[in-house]
Order: structure tokens, then C-alpha cells, then sequence
């Protein structure tokens, strides 16, 4: 089993992998290009993105945007990441329509093991995220690996989902949890 099966599968794999490390520099330059496009510079942005994410997509990205692969985000339709948004994705990042990430957000499917010994060694595991549909993410949110976030979520700005998030919930805190319910339209 290559590394990056290893890595897609969610077992431990070593990150600094030769094919692993040529395709997060490709993500790492498409990230630049991106980020270095005039804001004027719409129709290229928008063919940069697509190549990133490894399909043709409508999602907009707000300069800094950063990722690790880009082929692992499925972005549905009308996903909106604004400045300095931030996806580790080793593992698949699956996220729904009409999705808003405020400034500073940080979705992280990468983990290290608890262990010293086995964290020194360079092993590393991930872990897929699914975020739902009419999601917001206030400013500094950070989505940790393996999370489940349901349909019409408000995560409060700074919290830390560690973990799986209800729909139709205002979560805050660290970790985050539901404090109240909201209401869906009809």
C-alpha cells in the first residue's frame, strides 16, 4: 500500500512521502498563483480554482487560501471562503451548498499520533470531514479531523468543533457545542 493510500484510507503514513510532497507543491503553487491574481483577474481566478479543486466549481476563494491538496475538496454550489481560510486536506473535505466560512478559518483533516516516539517518527493520520448544507463558520473556526457537521449549522466565531455538530444548531465554544436551536424555511 503506497503512502497516499494509506493516507486516503486513514491509517498512519508518512507525510514527507515523494509522491505526496509533489502533489502538495503543485496544490502549494496553484495556491499562489490564486492568491497572487488581482482581484480584476476573475476568469483566471475562476479556471485556477477549478484546476485546485480537480473539478469545474463556482466556489469563491478570498486571497490568502491555502490547502494541501486541493483534489480532496468538494465544494458544493455557492461556497464562500473568505481571507485566510485554511484546508488541510489529506483526507476528503465534503462540503455542501451555499457554505460560508468567515475570515481565519481552519479545516483540518491532519492529525498527529498522542504518542511521542510514533509523532517523531514523521507519522501522521486523517481523517474526512463532512459539513452539510447552509453552513456558516464565524471568524477562527477551527473544524477538526473526522467531523460531521449537519445542514443549516452556525459555528460561533473561535470555537473548536472537535466534534459531530446537529443540524439546525448555533454552536459555540471550545469544543463547540449546540446552544440553541434554529429554524429552517419551508
Amino acid at each position: 500500500m503506497t503512502e497516499k493510500e494509506k493516507m486516503l484510507s486513514g491509517k498512519l503514513y508518512q507525510a514527507w512521502d515523494a509522491e505526496l510532497l509533489e502533489e502538495r507543491q503543485k496544490a502549494k503553487e496553484l495556491c499562489f498563483r490564486i492568491n497572487h491574481l488581482s482581484p480584476s483577474q476573475s476568469q483566471e481566478r475562476k479556471a485556477l480554482i477549478s484546476e485546485l479543486l480537480g473539478q469545474e466549481s463556482d466556489a469563491c476563494l478570498e486571497s490568502p487560501f491555502n490547502c494541501d491538496y486541493g483534489y480532496n475538496i468538494k465544494a458544493g454550489k455557492g461556497f464562500y471562503a473568505n481571507h485566510g481560510c485554511t484546508i488541510l486536506d489529506c483526507a476528503p473535505v465534503n462540503i455542501g451548498d451555499n457554505c460560508l466560512l468567515a475570515p481565519g478559518v481552519v479545516i483540518a483533516t491532519a492529525g498527529h499520533p498522542l504518542d511521542p516516539v510514533e509523532r517523531a517518527s514523521g507519522e501522521e493520520f486523517a481523517k474526512a470531514i463532512t459539513i452539510g448544507n447552509d453552513v456558516w463558520f464565524g471568524a477562527n473556526v477551527t473544524v477538526c479531523p473526522g467531523v460531521t457537521i449537519g445542514d443549516n449549522v452556525v459555528v460561533g466565531a473561535g470555537s473548536v468543533v472537535a466534534k459531530d455538530l446537529p443540524s439546525n444548531t448555533v454552536c459555540v465554544g471550545s469544543p463547540a457545542k449546540p446552544i440553541r436551536e434554529i429554524g429552517t424555511k419551508a
